[in-house]
């Protein structure tokens, strides 16, 4: 089957996850429409930078657009008559969320519920979105499994991607809209966001400032490289879901075995050590960190750990990017891009 040759949207196409897919599907001759609203939540100027990188290519094009904005969202889809679109448009950032619940419901739900009805009047043949492993909340149990419940969010952000996978699932069932959610577990690298800790780690031992390390560093993470999610993406974008899976049973659910409908962790399955991932940063820069020590912040988790088993199984999906080359990719990168 050809995979190349679509018409794709991807939403937040200026950021961290969606320009790094939109440069790997244009490489192998999609056509990309990028959406991106260019907001403020951190310095735009590295969104820009971003693009630059994909505006020399003659595949794609790029919109300036809220989700929120219905009517110029519903254009941009009847007017490039679109087969495939990726949504990874979000407000993100947990702490964040408990200072402006309503930009999560506004970009992240009503946003969410625009891209749904477009995929559905105009007969997209996949929708592929970002969920997160926030959702997964106060659960303790390890590995996060997809079969898990997930009826218990920390912060607004995990609530709006619990959300999400319910609307997804409601227009699958309804409409027949293959969806297929992803559950990103803690993505890094080249590109990234700089609000999260890899960054202000980085800036503050390059500056010989103390970092602040949340639950006296005794957080885990399941550190997942850039490279290994868009791979994941791709692999899923091209395989629209055909069933409703109950990974409980391993049998499509019996209330909406027609739904196609899914659900997938992507993670590197392989939990590390906050201090170890600190000290890998600290080898690469050369640099000690100053460390200050603070207890567990509201909305926090004190670990993830994916279990990627279904993804494995059904795409032969398997992470390759151990932490210490991620991040010596990384503060490769940071050197020459900060100068």
């Amino acid at each position: 089957m050809n995979y190349k040759n679509k018409k794709i949207i991807v939403t937040g196409s200026a950021g961290f996850i969606g320009s790094s897919l939109c440069l790997k599907l244009l490489e192998r001759g999609d056509n990309i429409i990028g959406i991106d609203n260019h907001n403020d939540y951190y310095d735009p100027k590295i969104k820009e930078a971003r693009l630059q990188r994909l505006i020399k290519h003659a595949n794609y094009q790029h919109y300036r657009i809220d989700l929120s904005d219905r009517k110029s969202l519903d254009k941009v889809f009847k007017d490039h008559k679109v087969e495939k679109v990726v949504n990874l448009a979000a407000q993100a950032g947990v702490r964040y969320s408990m200072e402006n619940p309503l930009a999560y419901i506004n970009t992240n739900i009503v946003g969410f519920a625009h891209i749904l009805e477009s995929c559905r009047y105009y007969n997209v043949e996949n929708l592929v979105y970002a969920s997160s492993s926030s959702v997964y909340g106060a659960n303790t149990k390890m590995p996060f499994s997809e079969n898990d419940s997930v009826n218990h969010p920390l912060s607004v952000y995990a609530a709006s991607k619990k959300s999400n996978e319910l609307m997804a699932h409601t227009y699958s069932h309804l409409y027949k809209l293959p969806t297929t959610g992803l559950r990103f577990f803690t993505v890094y690298g080249p590109w990234g966001r700089p609000d999260m800790a890899l960054f202000k780690f980085t800036k503050a031992i390059l500056d010989e400032k103390p970092i602040d390390v949340f639950n006296h560093g005794k957080h885990t993470r399941d550190f997942t490289y850039i490279d290994d999610i868009v791979e994941g993406i791709i692999k899923t974008l091209d395989n629209p879901s055909t069933a409703n899976v109950n990974w409980n049973s391993n049998q499509p659910d019996p209330a909406s075995s027609k739904a196609p409908w899914c659900i997938y962790n992507i993670g590197n399955n392989k939990p590390v050590q906050l201090m170890d991932y600190i000290k890998a940063l600290e080898e690469n820069l050369g640099k000690k960190a100053i460390v200050n020590f603070l207890p567990l912040q509201p909305g926090d988790v004190p670990d993830t750990y994916a279990s990627t088993n279904n993804l494995k199984d059904k795409f032969n999906y398997k992470p390759s990017t151990s932490v210490f080359e991620g991040v010596s990719h990384f503060v490769k990168w940071y050197k020459d891009y900060y100068k």
